[in-house]
């Protein structure tokens, strides 16, 4: 939005809403593990934070910009105008954790993309030195291991958690040539930046997204 802003193009603009944009709606999710384990899909809470992630938005901005909305099919709301999803061929990546930044370049080392990230914490830091893209998964399920990643709640046995947005990785999967290590979306947009995560590169879900349509299997990946 900010490109389109320096160009002197509107920022914001009018969308209708359409009974579509309900399908991955599927209510509140749990946050205990084993209970989003039982689920088959883990989409949206609602559709406000369904749109506000289509328009690359935080919901808080999305409500703020149509307070009288009821956001029901039809209605003509404002949102975000996030233009098209950035294109290229991504061979070499550097997830900058001084910066909380992901960087992309192509094959030539321009800059294809920059991303604010989620990267590491104290207590479970990012790797360091080079690693190497091994595979891009949309969508996909989570393995929950508390012997090899975290504790969370009280669950102490292998679980596997259901795709969509809200899920632990959100809806893109980045994974590296180092074990259980990848570059992955996020269910809490809003948090990127400001807080920490497993070791893994956590960025919004629109961002994995767009990284992972452009990243090529064998693509370096950076810490610095």
């Amino acid at each position: 939005m900010l490109a389109r802003v320096e160009a002197g193009q509107p920022a914001i603009g009018d969308y209708v809403i359409a009974a579509t944009d309900f399908d991955d709606v599927t209510g509140p999710t749990p946050d205990d593990y084993a209970e989003k384990a039982q689920l088959d899909f883990l989409g949206y809470g609602s559709v406000e934070e369904a749109l506000a992630e289509r328009f690359h938005m935080d919901i808080d901005l999305l409500i703020a910009l149509n307070p009288n909305a009821a956001f029901e099919p039809g209605e003509t709301i404002s949102v975000a105008l996030t233009g098209p999803d950035l294109t290229g061929v991504v061979q070499r990546i550097e997830a900058d954790k001084a910066l909380r930044q992901v960087r992309a370049y192509d094959g030539q080392g321009n800059l294809v993309a920059t991303y604010p990230a989620t990267i590491g914490s104290e207590g479970t830091p990012s790797p360091s030195g080079s690693y190497v893209v091994e595979a891009v998964a949309p969508m996909p399920n989570y393995t929950y291991n508390p012997d090899i990643n975290f504790q969370q709640g009280d669950n102490t046995e292998v679980l596997t958690i259901p795709p969509g947005p809200n899920g632990p990785v959100g809806s893109m999967w980045i994974a590296l040539s180092k074990p259980t290590y990848g570059i992955h979306g996020t269910p809490e947009p809003s948090q990127i930046d400001k807080t920490s995560s497993y070791g893994c590169v956590r960025l919004t879900n629109w961002d994995a997204q767009e990284l992972g349509s452009m990243v090529a299997k064998g693509a370096t990946v950076d810490f610095l």
